[in-house]
């Protein structure tokens, strides 16, 4: 049981303090940034899962939901859907078959390219897309857990993450 004086114990700021204690200071800003941020996804996976649950799609289908309530017709190519998401293959094919068993997509041959398959976003998806985001940005995205001011500093420092590791 915690002693009820102290300030609850950081497990990250702890393995820095460890981690300088074993001669390796040079590392570890580096180890409690990567772990922070590591756990920060996990927190807010955790929170935009809780709301999806409640919709029956993980955040991978809503993913593929939103990028086909997005695109110009309503529809995309599996092969696009993938690259857009930088997900492999199989992993949009789970999601899509996941989503179309739903009722929510449907798959068909692309009327130009009989090498690949076109999934369209049907009614139903639309619906749900539109209530998940409506929750979503309600009990989420306005408010990240972080202040305002820092959601901007935030994104421009992950988008350099992502950039040197050569994601976009």
């Amino acid at each position: 049981m915690p002693h009820p004086d102290r300030e609850p114990l950081d497990p990250i700021a702890e393995a820095r303090r460890l981690w300088i204690e074993h001669g390796w200071e040079s590392a570890a800003d580096g180890m409690a940034a990567v772990t922070s941020l590591m756990r920060a996804q996990q927190i807010a996976l955790g929170r935009v899962e809780a709301v999806l649950r409640r919709y029956g799609v993980t955040f991978a289908r809503y993913e593929v939901l939103m990028l086909l309530f997005f695109s110009r017709a309503g529809s995309l190519p599996m092969g696009r859907i993938g690259q857009r998401l930088q997900v492999h293959p199989t992993s949009v094919t789970n999601a899509v078959d996941r989503l179309e068993a739903a009722g929510l997509v449907r798959r068909s041959a692309h009327p130009a390219d009989r090498r690949a398959i076109l999934v369209e976003l049907l009614g139903a998806g639309r619906e749900l897309a539109l209530a998940a985001t409506k929750d979503l940005n309600a009990e989420v995205f306005e408010a990240p857990g972080i202040p305002p001011s820092g959601v901007t500093g935030l994104v421009g420092i992950l988008t350099e993450l992502r950039r040197d590791a050569g994601d976009f």
